[in-house]
């Protein structure tokens, strides 16, 4: 039994067969970090993290999906792909014409029927948008975080929620679908936190979520400061969180779609949590643990 929409369910909205999305890295950086609005980057962030082997800048796009497209296609030779730019902030240019050469680069390759494009709320310019609407099928994942501008202060996102509350608004009324990325766990949140974000989310024509849980990842700041013990982050066991992630099912609107829980991190770069788990391992507990809510709700 389902307990909620998913992204599967979310793409059989828009194409006939089975998708997989492929990153790409087109070279880009963040606000944040060249001095734009904020030095430094986000404190959790490394790219190296969860970007593919394969995603590399020195190639281009086209070479990258090519790339990305071998390792799938011996095992699903009918597959159909959507290029996923992800790595750093993917519109942060001042070229237009460059953004849209990239993304139509990536559509001009076999096989691939859309883009969806990560990048920051403060980073969507009205006239990118309106030209977004050129490509076979786009989505916008903008990265949001939380709902709280004071954890956005303290994670050094240098963009507030209110930002992320415009660009979703004109990104729908552009009628392109459009994701947050979340993250559990954040310094200084709680579990009451976390759920506020999500009822935040809800007032928002939003399509997607994509939650993961905070990873201590090494060389970045916020492990530094961890480990000097300037503050703690939250330290959830895979129980308590799939708690929490069954609580978040439970407010999250019905019909936004839930692309996952949790994210996976090279072992060699992760501090914590360890936890050893493959994606949907920890999606079969979280639907354990809706099941359990839901029989201990239907004996009272």
């Amino acid at each position: 039994m389902k307990y909620y929409k998913d992204f599967a369910d979310f793409l059989a909205e828009h194409f006939d067969g089975k998708m997989q999305k492929l990153s790409v890295n087109a070279g880009f950086t963040c606000p944040n970090r060249d001095g734009t609005v904020g030095t430094g980057g986000c404190t959790y962030c490394n790219n190296q993290s969860f970007s593919p082997e394969y995603c590399r800048p020195l190639r281009s796009v086209a070479e990258q999906l090519a790339e990305g497209k071998q390792f799938f296609a011996r095992k699903y030779p009918s597959m159909r792909y959507l290029a996923y730019f992800q790595a750093y902030t993917s519109t942060h240019s001042a070229d237009v014409d460059r953004l849209m050469d990239l993304y139509h680069e990536a559509c001009s390759v076999d096989g691939v029927d859309g883009v969806i494009i990560g990048t920051r709320p403060d980073c969507m310019p009205d006239i990118l948008l309106e030209r977004l609407r050129e490509l076979p099928w786009v989505m916008v994942e903008y990265g949001a975080e939380s709902s709280h501008d004071t954890t956005l202060d303290r994670i050094n996102r240098c963009h507030s929620w209110c930002d992320t509350v415009d660009a979703v608004v004109r990104t729908h009324c552009a009628g392109i679908p459009c994701g947050l990325h979340l993250i559990n766990g954040l310094p200084g949140e709680n579990e009451e936190m976390m759920l506020a974000t999500v009822d935040a989310v809800n007032a928002l024509p939003v399509d997607v979520v994509k939650f993961h849980q905070l990873q201590l990842i090494r060389g970045t700041r916020m492990a530094v400061d961890v480990e000097q013990g300037l503050y703690d982050v939250p330290r959830f066991t895979p129980e308590s969180y799939a708690r929490l992630c069954a609580g978040i099912v439970k407010r999250l609107r019905s019909g936004i779609a839930i692309e996952r829980f949790v994210s996976q991190s090279p072992p060699e770069l992760l501090i914590y949590p360890r936890w050893g788990l493959k994606n949907y391992q920890f999606t079969e507990i979280v639907n354990k643990e809706i099941k359990r809510m839901r029989s201990e709700m239907d004996r009272v």
